[in-house]
């Protein structure tokens, strides 16, 4: 089976006039279709820096980044990316503004216009396709952000913390349905965030990076009668608690208790 990313000895290191800083070092890392991973560890560790390679973004400054088989040599409608802030254009309508990869790679047809439309009505908003972002909660822009994310139909989903400025009802509410819609849609996943509960309810494998510079410390395997049920509900599950309370333990470890 191929590998939807396979990251092989990366290290980047970021440059400026005064200093060169060795981000991160010796990233080995595979993730198989269908699977949803999270990278957790303490600020400055290197984690959207990893999520920028596998996009595209960034060229590693060593090693080679693999998306699909094919080696990343920017940016792919393969791969999307969903962000913390949802950078909706305020002067665009809800609709308009998911349909801007569809624009922006020349695939906007009646049918891909059609699919959007269904998407957005999946999400709880159908409703609000002639409205304004303004005019929406922050929940709600976020569920558009995802809409547009996928409109273009990528197999690789990278999140960077999206639910961070949310509180905390919301949150769980786009956890749930986050998981649903890529599990749904046989979509692989590779999600940021600080918050363990978050990365082990959400997750298939949870991938702990220490810092300075950001090296893989060790990797958990989540057990799948938590990955069975909804993250909501997989907070309840036996274990949970263990392996949270074995991954800050860890955390601790490498001095990066946040």
């Amino acid at each position: 089976m191929v590998p939807v990313v396979e990251l092989r000895n990366i290290a980047h290191v970021y440059v400026t006039d005064r200093e060169a800083s060795l981000a991160v070092e010796g990233i080995q890392l595979k993730v198989l279709p269908g699977e949803f991973i999270s990278l957790v560890g303490p600020s400055g560790c290197g984690k959207t820096t990893i999520l920028s390679i596998i996009a595209g973004l960034l060229q590693p400054s060593r090693g080679e980044a693999k998306v699909y088989g094919h080696t990343v040599n920017g940016p792919s409608p393969e791969v999307g990316y969903m962000l913390q802030q949802d950078y909706l254009f305020p002067w665009r309508t809800i609709l308009d503004n998911t349909l801007i990869g569809l624009e922006l790679t020349d695939r906007l047809t009646d049918e891909s216009r059609y699919n959007t439309v269904e998407l957005l009505k999946e999400m709880g908003l159908g409703a609000s396709i002639s409205l304004y972002p303004q005019q929406l909660s922050g929940g709600m822009r976020q569920r558009v952000a995802l809409v547009r994310t996928l409109s273009t139909d990528p197999g690789l989903l990278l999140l960077d913390e999206p639910f961070s400025a949310l509180d905390y009802q919301t949150k769980l509410q786009l956890e749930d349905l986050i998981v649903e819609t890529l599990h749904d849609r046989n979509k692989t996943a590779i999600l940021v965030t600080h918050d363990l509960s978050e990365a082990i309810a959400m997750s298939d494998r949870v991938v702990l990076l220490n810092r300075n510079p950001g090296r893989i410390h060790r990797t958990f395997e989540v057990p799948e009668h938590i990955r069975k049920v909804q993250p909501f509900y997989a907070r309840k599950e036996a274990g949970f608690n263990e392996l949270f309370h074995e991954i800050w333990r860890e955390m601790e470890v490498i001095g990066g208790k946040e």
